[in-house]
């Protein structure tokens, strides 16, 4: 075995790319990244019935967004079922498999029988030592492995630790069908092998197979992988991860408006930690990460800290790189198609100057899109209602004297500038200056919140400014 380490995704294709699975990814990703190793893509599409072309692309494209890149070329499965035949053919050669043609019949019989005692439905190993010319004429069988009837496997975890199964419980469990095509079982260790995988991280619903796979790779001679299990996600209520707890495809997140990296952030905090240390950008996840420090028990999701991490995430962020990140993602925002479609150089270079007080009082990037709104906005202006309540009574008479004190500014249009005139409009006429600010906000933005009003006069414009304020004036 190479010093080298090589993990593996491998989801099957018959959904999206689930908040569970980009975990398992996120593990075996900066697990690779952090041992100076690769992590290879596997496509387990061995179900026809329920794998899909559309389903794999997702899959493809959820890794792609969270920017968990993959080494090589993506591997099929089921493209690789006639390698998986001919080690099925070669453990019978070796006499460590055997052809077995117990009909439905007696494997259902088998069934009953073990139920009517209260143990669990296993065969009964009945062709085991039996010679193949006993078959039935013309019946196709089924290759079974022989596995250890007695003692027990050991499974060596880096997560769950040192985990024993007894011998008696494998049973012979089926390799290749009697249809010629290899179980799940089976195919996994022939492809982990195959592509020289040196370290298996998955979900610990796997640790049973993982006994039973290492009796596989035993008859081979094939060297065992390090084998980490990692605990499965649960709801904030204790219960397995289900869709109404959010376990959705994460192209759901970035609908929702999560970044990538907190999105990344968050799921490496379920389940491993790095001290007290909360929000880590991916060169620290990197830095820090080993499989060894992934705790046994179940982590629980929680939509509040993600989306407060979130915020972190974007406060922290350079202006012009989380104004990239929400151009590209404004196709998948409610309300984004709208701001994209009016989002020339000037609407840019108006987002960016915006940029620092928007982020300020958003989470996410939806909350981001209902913000800079305003910027876009055909005049005259739709007003909400708290915004409305803020243009009554003597608020326009306000209106009308900060309009003037705006349009008298000389020399340049800046933040500076406009809270210099109001200020002195403020004191002149005797007013607090909120007074002032409030209903000129409801007017700029049609909205009771924004950045700061000096800074949205700032960014809008001599010009939009002062339209925005007459327009309610009127």
């Amino acid at each position: 075995m190479s010093d080298n380490v090589v993990t593996r995704f491998a989801p099957s294709p018959t959904g999206f790319l689930h908040i569970g699975g980009a975990r398992t990814a996120l593990f075996n990703w900066l697990y690779a990244k952090h041992t100076g190793g690769k992590m290879l893509l596997r496509i387990e599409d061995t179900d026809r019935e329920r794998s899909t072309d559309a389903a794999t692309a997702a899959i493809l494209d959820g890794l792609s967004w969270l920017g968990l890149t993959w080494d090589g070329e993506p591997v099929s499965q089921f493209e690789r079922a006639p390698r998986h035949r001919a080690v099925a053919e070669e453990l019978v050669r070796l006499g460590k498999a055997y052809y077995c043609y117990a009909t439905p019949a007696e494997l259902e019989a088998m069934r009953e029988s073990a139920r009517a005692k209260g143990l669990p439905p296993r065969y009964d190993g009945r062709w085991r030592d039996r010679d193949p010319s006993e078959a039935p004429v013309g019946a196709k069988g089924a290759i079974r492995i022989k596995a250890p009837a007695d003692g027990e496997t050991v499974v060596n975890d880096r997560v769950q630790g040192e985990v024993r199964f007894p011998n008696k419980d494998l049973d012979d469990f089926i390799i290749l069908r009697s249809d010629g095509n290899p179980t799940y079982m089976h195919a996994v260790v022939v492809d982990d092998h195959d592509m020289g995988i040196t370290h298996i991280i998955r979900g610990d619903d796997h640790l049973t197979n993982a006994a039973r796979q290492m009796v596989i790779y035993r008859a081979m001679g094939w060297d065992v992988p390090s084998m980490s299990h990692i605990p499965l996600i649960h709801g904030a209520d204790g219960a397995k991860l289900s869709k109404r707890h959010g376990a959705l495809g994460v192209e759901a997140y970035r609908a929702m408006g999560y970044l990538p990296e907190a999105l990344l952030n968050y799921l490496a905090r379920l389940g491993w930690s790095h001290g007290d240390d909360e929000v880590m950008s991916l060169a620290d996840m990197i830095a820090w990460f080993d499989i060894g420090d992934v705790n046994k028990g179940a982590a629980r999701f929680d939509f509040a800290k993600l989306e407060a991490l979130n915020g972190v995430h974007m406060r922290r962020m350079n202006d012009a790189e989380l104004l990239e990140i929400f151009i590209n993602t404004l196709p998948y925002l409610e309300g984004g198609p709208a701001i994209a479609a009016r989002l020339d150089d000037t609407g840019k270079a108006q987002l960016l100057a915006a940029l620092p007080g928007l982020k300020e009082r958003a989470k996410t990037l939806v909350e981001l899109v209902d913000g800079a709104a305003f910027l876009f906005a055909e005049r005259p202006l739709p007003i909400d209602e708290k915004a409305a309540a803020l243009l009554g009574g003597e608020a326009r008479e306000i209106l009308r004297g900060a309009h003037a004190a705006l349009k008298a500014i000389p020399g340049d249009w800046t933040a500076a500038a406009a809270e210099a005139a109001i200020r002195e409009f403020a004191l002149a006429g005797g007013h607090k200056l909120g007074a002032v600010a409030q209903p000129l906000r409801a007017a700029l933005t049609g909205k009771s919140t924004s950045p700061g009003v000096f800074d949205v006069l700032a960014v809008l414009g001599r010009e939009e400014s002062l339209a925005r304020v007459a327009d309610q004036i009127d």
